[in-house]
């Protein structure tokens, strides 16, 4: 028989501080503890689960004082669900820790402290928030403990459980999404119930229902996306009626099938069943179409105060060529647009590209250009020569930040400003280190566009060193 391990437990020892991706720690005289479940100001008994050379990793299984930093959580899924997992702390606390991961990425991992940082920009919303979210169906929901020793559906409609590729937590209200968000999710599970609709089953495959999508536009135009594991058009027919007819108020109904073995959907075609195949969003008068593959931050109200900022680092004077990279639909080119001579959009999406030339004729803008393909081999020499040598460059990448051949280009290219956005500090920080021969930070700008989680954008401008 396997052994049963036993954990080393420490006692009585308090949580002091939060750092990076929102880890709280304790100390053992010099010795760091990353704790699960506490927040600074707990004094905790903590069950070791990892222990290494130079840290350990572990849980708070037993409160003998609570932090006066805590607040009840707001959801009945807190402590389960893998989202909003700083509910349980105060909405200035969570901007006073964001604050200082950001400070601290740039000084440790930048080596860079010489700048002006402004204080973290609050979101006006810190509940329903998101424009858009996904869930995902599952024959293997995750069982409560309540729920474990009866007899219990196992078919959910919800998030997948932190760490778990394999299991679901069904959700019952959520607070990020305004509604019709709830109602529809509601409503189309319990459809699936009624009707012996089979739930994808994520650990073997198979299985009829797979995900759900919901966009919510800050126009109040809704967009709903099916995935299916495979095509049977009479029961896809029976349920997009069924959504259609039950919510009159989706602009936007679409579907496609994926028999893949991930949830990745950029490759696929995506059919439109009802209405039109995109919802719109507004910024200072600008409409923008957004499609089912189309990237726009998530937080509406917040994303018009983010892409101001930038436009402010960017001091455009409507002289300048700027190149807008991983322009995605082209928010930040079309909206800085009038503001500088031209703008030149690059992404890799065929589909976001083809979006953010629609947004440009749909807004009258004529100094606005796009192109399709990866950053690293469409910059080249003779690119910039048809477009004009960028006199500011704007980086907004994905969460990995920028590929080294990327920060090769950038330091040979030498424009004299860069305005870089990104919603990981960290790698934010680290591609700052390999450009800091060329460039100083000047500003920094946090902004939260994400509440009660430890995620933050920031957004930074470095200026060319003049004499390099």
């Amino acid at each position: 028989m396997r052994k049963k391990r036993e954990y080393e437990i420490i006692e009585n020892i308090e949580v002091l501080d939060i750092v990076s991706e929102g880890k709280a720690i304790a100390k053992q005289n010099d010795y760091v503890i990353f704790v699960k479940n506490a927040i600074p100001g707990d004094i905790v008994d903590v069950k070791l689960v990892k222990k290494q050379t130079n840290f350990a990793e572990g849980i708070a299984i037993n409160f003998h004082k609570y932090s006066n930093k805590r607040i009840p959580p707001f959801c009945k899924h807190f402590g389960v669900c893998g989202g909003c997992k700083w509910q349980n702390l105060s909405y200035e606390d969570q901007l006073f820790y964001k604050n200082k991961q950001v400070s601290e990425n740039l000084k440790h991992i930048g080596k860079t402290d010489n700048f002006i940082m402004y204080p973290i920009l609050p979101s006006p919303d810190t509940i329903y928030y998101r424009n858009k979210l996904e869930f995902t169906f599952s024959n293997r929901r995750w069982l409560l403990k309540n729920e474990i020793d009866q007899e219990n559906n196992c078919n959910g409609l919800g998030f997948y459980m932190p760490g778990m590729f394999d299991r679901v937590l069904d959700i019952k209200h959520c607070f990020l999404q305004k509604d019709p968000s709830n109602k529809i999710r509601l409503a189309v599970k319990n459809y699936a119930l009624k009707n012996n609709l089979s739930f994808y089953d994520l650990r073997l495959g198979g299985g009829f229902l797979r995900n759900l999508i919901i966009r919510i536009s800050s126009t109040n135009e809704i967009m709903v996306v099916f995935s299916f594991f495979y095509e049977d058009k009479a029961e896809i027919e029976k349920i997009l009626n069924y959504v259609s007819e039950t919510f009159p108020e989706i602009t936007s109904l679409m579907y496609f099938i994926n028999p893949k073995s991930n949830d990745s959907f950029s490759d696929l075609e995506i059919k439109t069943f009802k209405g039109l195949d995109y919802i719109s969003e507004q910024m200072e008068g600008l409409k923008f179409k957004i499609g089912p593959k189309s990237f726009y931050q998530t937080n509406s109200v917040q994303a018009l105060n983010l892409y101001k900022i930038a436009r402010d680092f960017a001091e455009l004077t409507g002289n300048e060529i700027v190149y807008d990279l991983y322009t995605g639909t082209g928010t930040i080119a079309n909206f800085i647009a009038k503001y500088c001579k031209k703008v030149v959009g690059i992404d890799c999406i065929p589909e976001a590209i083809n979006d953010a030339k629609a947004n440009s004729i749909n807004n009258n803008i004529n100094n606005a250009c796009f192109f399709t393909g990866d950053v690293i081999d469409i910059l080249n020499k003779e690119f910039i020569e048809n477009n004009g040598f960028p006199e500011i460059i704007i980086l907004d990448p994905p969460r990995a930040g920028l590929h080294p051949n990327m920060i090769k280009i950038i330091n040979k290219i030498k424009p004299i400003k860069i305005v870089y956005i990104s919603c990981n500090p960290p790698t934010q920080a680290r591609d700052i280190n390999m450009l800091k021969d060329l460039y100083t930070v000047s500003k920094v700008q946090p902004v939260d566009m994400f509440p009660h989680t430890y995620h933050v954008e920031n957004v930074v401008l470095l200026n060319l060193i003049r004499n390099k």
